[in-house]
């Protein structure tokens, strides 16, 4: 089937690009609250399912052994900037498990933000992993095989034990069969995998909920969503979507976007989780889309609603500072 357009980018009173797409809400139980598109087609959720890539550092009691809080946990679920706090934490993470930048294997990559990156550009002479943005989420990974004795060298390996148990804990999150058919090679080198949107959405419901989930499972879920509605900046950072949807709802909404114009996010008081997935790939639309179908779950007189509109369309700025134009969710999504 071909996706709706959801997104449509203006210049002056003319539209001049259009996005298509997919966005499904399920709750806790499986239930598809509303959907729009192909939510059934395979979809590479990429970054954002962290949180999800994160249970084994919480499940395996390294998180409590390392004494990492609501920051730490944020970090392990994070794509974050690069900014120097971000930096600073993803190494003390690694140096509680007496580990050192040199286990990492996620590669080095300058910031993609443009004033992070003139920052790191006229302080050092090129990153290192821990600039990556995914380096919270390996250290994680190392600090979850060095508390369990298990050897974190090749951790990004589709056989490595760790993988593995990623990949059962995806499994029974998703309710997707997931093997090296539907596998490819996230940007981090580890494995990630295609799964129905509907089901990526699932399972971040059941983690707000716990519904259907083994108490030490849906306690870990539920620390990790806290952690990071908690510490929004250290899951994305400066300027980023994820930290702003949260910090226009503290305490009520996890987000986390992914690659390729994908974006996750839930309302654990409401039971509700979103998912959604940008045809083209790009995240000016998956930002709009995602910010315009949480603005549905609020009240019309509650201020977070308005807050999520706004985000739902952006306008768009020459270098003169002249608007130009914007970026806005279609109706589709909020009606």
């Amino acid at each position: 089937m071909t996706n709706p357009v959801i997104v449509e980018v203006t210049r002056g009173s003319l539209v001049e690009s259009q996005h298509r797409g997919a966005l499904v809400a399920v709750d806790g139980d499986g239930k598809v609250v509303f959907s729009i598109g192909d939510i059934d087609a395979p979809t590479f959720p990429r970054s954002a399912c962290k949180a999800m890539q994160a249970l084994p550092l919480m499940e395996s009691g390294a998180a409590d052994a390392y004494g990492f809080g609501d920051k730490e946990l944020a970090l392990a679920c994070s794509s974050h900037n690069g900014e120097d706090a971000h930096v600073a934490l993803a190494a003390a993470m690694l140096a509680r498990a007496g580990r050192g930048v040199e286990t990492l294997e996620c590669g080095a990559h300058w910031s993609s933000s443009q004033k992070v990156l003139i920052h790191q550009a006229r302080t050092m002479d090129k990153p290192t992993a821990l600039h990556n943005n995914c380096s919270g989420k390996h250290a994680g990974f190392i600090c979850a095989c060095c508390h369990r004795g298990i050897d974190p060298n090749g951790y990004v390996g589709y056989d490595h034990p760790l993988q593995a148990e990623i990949r059962g804990v995806m499994e029974s999150l998703t309710g997707a069969v997931l093997g090296h058919d539907n596998c490819g090679t996230d940007g981090c080198s580890i494995p990630t995998y295609a799964v129905p949107l509907r089901g990526l959405a699932h399972g971040f419901a059941k983690m707000a909920t716990g519904n259907g989930l083994e108490p030490l499972r849906a306690k870990a879920s539920r620390r990790l969503f806290d952690a990071c509605m908690a510490e929004p900046f250290y899951v994305a950072g400066t300027g980023r979507a994820c930290t702003a949807l949260m910090e226009a709802a503290p305490g009520r909404i996890f987000a986390k976007t992914g690659a390729e114009g994908v974006f996750c996010a839930a309302i654990p008081e409401q039971g509700i989780a979103i998912a959604v997935k940008c045809d083209d790939g790009h995240s000016r639309a998956s930002e709009a889309m995602v910010a315009a179908a949480l603005s549905r779950f609020f009240g019309k007189d509650d201020p977070i609603r308005a807050s999520l509109a706004a985000m739902a369309t952006i306008e768009m700025h020459n270098w003169n500072g002249i608007h130009v134009g914007d970026i806005r969710a279609t109706a589709a999504p909020t009606a």
